[in-house]
């Protein structure tokens, strides 16, 4: 490929050479066309076919060259053949030609430009994938961007070739129809200012934009008949509804109210959501009484002996409600009401585009009106419909939190994060605990470097890690439960007391009105939404977990202010998600944590990098500490310091990362960090040292040697 490559590469730049050496240029000139004007109209009238050929073929072999002469063809195109013809031909010519020249850029570096600079690009991609065609069409209609650097850089896009020809066909035809008049009366131009009057570039300007506005046009159309059915109040009650009181919904009625939005918060269940009540918060209080545990089972590494401890399971859980009740009022209705939020608890139900009815405790229920709804309905585990799972009965990651009793035999299904976070912590608090996943390692999101370290510490832990391994059939034998599994076309049968499904989270998108309104659901059982968040109807948004891409509390949290944003001032402007640094981190020992492409990403997505890796074995606050083990593994452009991605595996490694998060944010690299102070010995010099590898390996070597002549030259 890349041979066949250099050889189109070389014959276009050779044709091009040829085209400037051998001065053909001097017969697309003006004076040239107006010169040979009756003899080439003779030419055209004694044979108008092979005529007609070969200015095609001139006149398309010049536009995918690139080279000057396009608007001279066009016109000489008026002057040989009239009108009618001579459209005809230019028309079709020029856009045979801007297609090769499309395709000869895709061809000799598109595959070159997205491995450099792919991460940057995706949401350049995605939206000329969505609306590249009004984009096209637009620069078609505007004389002022020069065509032949149109047609290079839309071979750099992903839009579909077919698409390429029929909008240049399109757009070109206006200025095309311009020329080829003008053309006809070529004895009248003296220059090109001739034809491109101020009041013609004004027209072609208005047209130019005409897609942009006919696309603006189209979606008005698109909401007018999406509300046709819906009546408007004639006032509303409020300015902003949310549904769901977790981290998206608290964040968007905080903002709201901040900016004297009259707003209400509406939640079934207990404000906080997932991440206070059944997530992050109880199960970070368990990791860390496991923790404990842990390090008191490794006092003799320390110099203590005869340290021990016994779990109290119900204790241990008693402590997670009350770490659970004590972050409580930073989400509570009392807070919020403070803030300026209406509070209301109860099942809401969209009922129309500007009217949610909520159904409160004893059977009332109100009807709000509002100019804006965000939904913000959370996720809840997916539970997989293999057969018998009922019967033998499960928990999940929200309702394991209601156990006193430590199961002996813990089964886990899913090797994700959190089922790797709660597979150790019940490990560590002395359950027998066996961890089930179907594909060939745990976390599987994460360089296979980092399952494989998470996994050995697992077993080191007395973990039975069981990869491969694809669950089938649950049954109760003698009173028993058990887990049918299949590995490697064999049979395993897997005895069990207690099993927690953590197979993944889905979003609750129904009981609550999308399917009356007809707002549409993604393949990954999302709502579907736009750049801006908004679904079908563009005043009803989506925000956390139930809009996805990524579901973490603090892209709830980032995605909440698009929302509130966008809807109490999307007419005046609004703002398109930034995704393009996302951290998040592995709770599990080692932890684990991450923004922006790993190795497996960057492989996949065909993005050119560099690797630079600092092991933490050989830092003196890990060594100190008796947790030397891990790394720090940061993907760089190739040559360059600018930063595509850091992984870091080991001990706090979630709060680490965040020196990489703000580098990424604000564009800083490699070389920033290795300048910046970091204090000794503390753990963030990991950072500092992966920098200082970094510089290692580009260290500029013939420059160093001939320093080192000039120090020898002043030792005399």
């Amino acid at each position: 490929m890349k041979t066949r490559r250099l050889i189109l590469l070389l014959l276009v730049a050779s044709a091009i050479a040829a085209f400037f050496f051998l001065d053909l240029g001097r017969f697309l000139s003006l004076e040239a066309i107006k010169s040979r004007q009756d003899a080439l109209q003779k030419l055209a009238q004694d044979e108008p076919w092979r005529s007609a050929a070969v200015f095609f073929l001139i006149y398309a072999l010049a536009t995918a060259l690139s080279v000057p002469g396009a608007a001279i063809l066009t016109l000489a195109a008026g002057a040989i053949f009239g009108f009618w013809w001579g459209t005809l031909i230019a028309s079709f010519a020029s856009s045979i030609g801007a297609t090769l020249a499309f395709l000869a850029a895709r061809f000799i570096l598109l595959d070159m430009v997205q491995q450099r600079f792919g991460d940057k690009l995706k949401s350049f991609n995605a939206g000329f994938a969505k609306d590249g065609a009004f984009y096209l069409l637009t620069l078609r209609l505007l004389p002022l961007f020069p065509f032949f650097l149109i047609n290079l850089l839309m071979g750099l896009t992903p839009m579909r070739t077919r698409t390429f020809y029929w909008v240049s066909q399109l757009g070109m035809l206006a200025g095309t129809l311009v020329y080829v008049n003008a053309g006809t009366q070529l004895a009248r131009i003296n220059s090109l200012k001739d034809i491109l009057s101020p009041g013609l570039l004004l027209s072609f300007v208005l047209l130019g934009i005409s897609p942009l506005l006919a696309k603006q046009v189209v979606a008005w159309f698109q909401a007018r008949k999406a509300y046709a059915k819906w009546p408007r109040p004639a006032r509303y009650d409020y300015n902003m509804v949310v549904i769901g009181g977790g981290s998206a919904g608290l964040v968007t009625a905080y903002i709201a109210a901040a900016v004297k939005a009259k707003v209400a918060l509406i939640e079934r269940h207990k404000l906080g959501g997932d991440c206070l009540n059944t997530g992050c918060v109880p199960s970070k209080a368990l990791i860390r009484s496991a923790k404990l545990m842990s390090q008191i089972g490794r006092a003799q590494e320390f110099g203590l002996k005869d340290a021990g401890a016994q779990v109290d399971f119900a204790a241990v859980m008693e402590r997670v409600q009350r770490i659970v009740t004590t972050i409580e009022p930073h989400d509570s209705a009392e807070r919020y009401t403070g803030l300026g939020v209406e509070c209301l608890a109860g099942d809401a139900r969209i009922v129309s585009p500007f009217e949610v009815e909520v159904k409160q405790a004893g059977g009332t229920s109100r009807r709000l009106t509002t100019r804006n709804i965000v939904i913000a309905a959370g996720a809840r585990p997916f539970v997989p419909p293999i057969p018998g799972i009922e019967e033998v009965g499960y928990v999940t990651s929200d309702s394991l939190w209601e156990l006193r009793a430590l199961p002996k035999r813990l089964l886990v299904l899913g090797g994700g994060p959190i089922g790797c976070e709660l597979t150790q912590a019940f490990a560590r608090l002395g359950a027998q605990v066996t961890q089930v996943e179907m594909l060939d390692r745990i976390m599987v999101r994460e360089d296979p470097e980092v399952s494989a370290l998470v996994a050995a510490r697992f077993r080191q832990e007395g973990i039975q890690v069981l990869t491969g391994h694809q669950a089938k059939q649950f049954q109760i034998e003698q009173g028993e439960k058990v887990l049918i599994a299949e590995h490697d076309g064999r049979e395993v049968r897997l005895a069990f007391d207690l099993l927690l499904c953590a197979v993944g989270r889905v979003a609750n998108t129904k009981g609550y009105g999308l399917e009356e309104l007809g707002i549409a659901t993604t393949k990954a059982r999302t709502i579907e939404t736009n750049e801006c968040l908004q679904t079908l109807y563009p005043n009803i948004f989506a925000a956390g977990d139930v809009a996805g891409p990524f579901q973490f509390t603090h892209v709830a949290a980032h995605q909440a202010w698009y929302a509130a944003v966008n809807g109490l001032f999307g007419r005046f402007r609004k703002f398109k998600v930034d995704y393009s640094v996302i951290p998040w981190a592995t709770f599990t020992e080692p932890e684990v944590a991450r923004v922006g492409l790993n190795e497996q990403d960057a492989k996949e997505k065909k993005i050119a990098y560099e690797v630079t890796r600092y092991d933490l074995d050989d830092l003196d606050r890990a060594i100190t500490d008796e947790e030397a083990y891990g790394f720090v593994k940061v993907l760089t452009v190739p040559g360059k310091d600018k930063i595509l991605g850091a992984t870091i595996a080991g001990e706090h490694a979630g709060d680490l990362i965040a020196e990489y998060v703000m580098a990424m944010k604000h564009g800083l690299g490699m070389n920033k960090i290795l300048g910046t102070i970091h204090i000794y010995p503390t753990l963030a010099e990991a950072n500092k040292y992966a920098a200082g590898n970094w510089k290692k390996a580009h260290t500029p070597e013939k420059l160093l040697g001939w320093v080192k002549r000039y120090h020898a030259w002043q030792r005399g």
